[in-house]
């Protein structure tokens, strides 16, 4: 996998880009807040996929809570594999890389999310603002102390929930917009680890050389060590670099940042 920060900031760097360059479509029309809105949940669906791995800093996000919730999830992704691999299919136990790093799990995502936010904008949104608000931190905070760190991450989660929440208490976000950040974070989280020596089963269940969970990847050469050089020298900052860019010309679009009317943040 690409190291947490890097697949948080794919996730905005996602988002940013399909709402900055498609003005024209509903995705590229939304208020200020709903874009908000969306970033919290693109940037926190982008470390969502590594759920399935108990030992991951991202595990500990919420103590217990989602030491649990991973340890399940491990367990739903081991048998998924083992019940769907074929003989050539690498023998392992499939819990992590798994049912999680798949476009039917980003679809599935999606789709939930769109339907919870449609059932209670007042209760399910804050909610899902608060999960995803942690992984978001979890995944930027990489380094922060994550043996003992699950009571300082609650607290900026809800601290960033209640202003997100009292911004947009005029402005409903729009369920769609939701669903489709937390989709678009998945998939930003599977192209980084495709890109990986191990690749990314993204494509499960169609089969690729008569393996259902071919790992989807790039030449050999063209592929990173998780936390090597290339990715923390030049991946990594370019990411972040283009997620601040994309983002402001987003906003800008939005009509968020008035002051910069004078400058064209995306001249195409």
């Amino acid at each position: 996998m690409s190291t947490g920060p890097t697949h948080a900031m794919s996730g905005l760097l996602a988002w940013a880009a399909v709402t900055a360059l498609a003005p024209e479509h509903p995705i590229g029309q939304l208020t200020p807040q709903s874009w908000a809105v969306g970033a919290v949940l693109a940037t926190g669906a982008a470390l969502l996929p590594d759920l399935d791995h108990p030992s991951s800093t991202i595990s500990r996000t919420f103590g217990p809570v989602s030491a649990g919730a991973s340890a399940l999830i491990n367990t739903i992704s081991s048998f998924v594999y083992r019940t769907t691999r074929t003989r050539k299919d690498s023998n392992r136990d499939g819990g992590h890389r798994g049912l999680t790093h798949t476009l039917v799990f980003a679809l599935v995502a999606a789709i939930a999310t769109t339907a919870v936010v449609q059932q209670s904008q007042k209760w399910a949104l804050p909610v899902l603002m608060f999960v995803f608000a942690g992984l978001a931190v979890r995944g930027i905070m990489n380094d922060w102390c994550p043996q003992k760190d699950a009571l300082l991450i609650t607290g900026v989660s809800a601290a960033i929930t209640v202003a997100c929440v009292a911004w947009t208490a005029q402005t409903p976000a729009s369920a769609a917009a939701c669903g489709a950040a937390v989709g678009i974070g998945c998939v930003a989280h599977y192209l980084g680890d495709a890109i990986t020596e191990q690749g990314c089963p993204i494509l499960w269940p169609i089969p690729l050389a008569g393996k259902t969970w071919f790992p989807v990847a790039p030449p050999k050469i063209m592929r990173m060590k998780t936390g090597g050089k290339v990715e923390m020298a030049i991946v990594g900052p370019i990411v972040t670099a283009a997620s601040a860019w994309l983002s402001a010309a987003a906003l800008q679009q939005a009509g968020a940042l008035p002051f910069l009317d004078g400058f064209d943040l995306l001249p195409i």
